[in-house]
């Protein structure tokens, strides 16, 4: 469990595929050689079969392609909640470009400060960021300072820091009983995955298809943050009426969002309400 919560609270999710580039160099293709032909030659080394034609790959091996962040801030009033997604524009080539996501990101971490939240994000998240940022060739020092002492400021690269929570490694057990973000989602009715898989990630991808991942990706971004309210009610951080609050400043999240574009805001809401009203504990 963790200690304190702070301001702001930053709740990350992460997607990525197979990146041609080390694709091409590592398996010595041609430059020329499509993506869709690196990507799958990538899978194949990597130990695709009939079960499974497209095994996870080494993190270091792929790019990242969407990162998206529930913010939330302390007001007088209580708190005020910010999505936000990169890329903002996915006809915009400068902001789908990797580097420029990368550096966006860690530079904004290492500005402001916030207390991040992830699933799987210690062992997975974090990891890419970083691995990826060198291949990038970002600079994120502010992010990457570390202070002499543990009390003497925030480490995003301690483990055991409340400035870098990882869910699944407070909630996990050992191999089969760690639970994955869209199980433990479901036990506590909130929605988990919609429409979308994360093995469609890569095909959505090489299609071109940026703003069904962003989507997805934001799906992700507020399912753990559902999840990290409820562990913070769970901790004492809320009491009930202050949960019920925080899950008011969802809503409004979610229907504004929605109707000013992002539909499948708006149905994140729909399944969500369906699942308390369905399914009562």
């Amino acid at each position: 469990m963790f200690k304190a919560m702070h301001d702001p609270v930053w709740v990350f999710d992460v997607e990525w595929v197979p990146d041609p580039v080390a694709g091409r160099i590592l398996q010595q293709l041609p430059q020329e050689t499509p993506d869709a032909e690196v990507v799958q030659a990538m899978w194949r080394a990597g130990g695709a079969d009939e079960k499974n034609p497209m095994p996870f790959l080494k993190t270091t091996l792929c790019r990242v392609v969407s990162i998206a962040a529930v913010s939330r801030t302390k007001t007088p009033e209580g708190a005020s909640l910010y999505l936000t997604s990169l890329p903002h524009d996915v006809t915009d080539s400068t902001q789908t470009n990797e580097a420029a996501m990368l550096s966006r990101f860690l530079n904004a971490v290492g500005d402001k400060k916030p207390q991040l939240v992830g699933f799987n994000s210690q062992r997975a998240d974090l990891k890419i960021l970083v691995q990826r940022a060198l291949a990038n060739g970002v600079q994120a020092a502010k992010f990457a300072e570390r202070p002499n002492k543990p009390w003497e400021g925030i480490d995003y690269w301690d483990s055991h820091s409340d400035h870098n929570i990882d869910l699944m490694g407070i909630l996990g057990g050992y191999g089969k009983a760690t639970p994955s973000l869209n199980e433990m989602a479901a036990v506590c009715r909130i929605p988990g995955k919609l429409g979308v898989d994360g093995q469609e990630v890569a095909p959505l991808w090489l299609e071109g298809r940026w703003d069904e991942i962003v989507a997805y990706n934001e799906c992700d971004a507020l399912t753990t943050y559902l999840l990290w309210l409820r562990l913070a009610y769970f901790g004492g951080f809320f009491d009930e009426a202050q949960y019920s609050e925080e899950q008011d400043h969802v809503r409004t999240l979610l229907q504004t969002e929605g109707e000013s574009g992002k539909t499948h805001l708006l149905e994140f809401l729909e399944e969500w309400e369906r699942l308390l009203t369905e399914y009562l504990a």
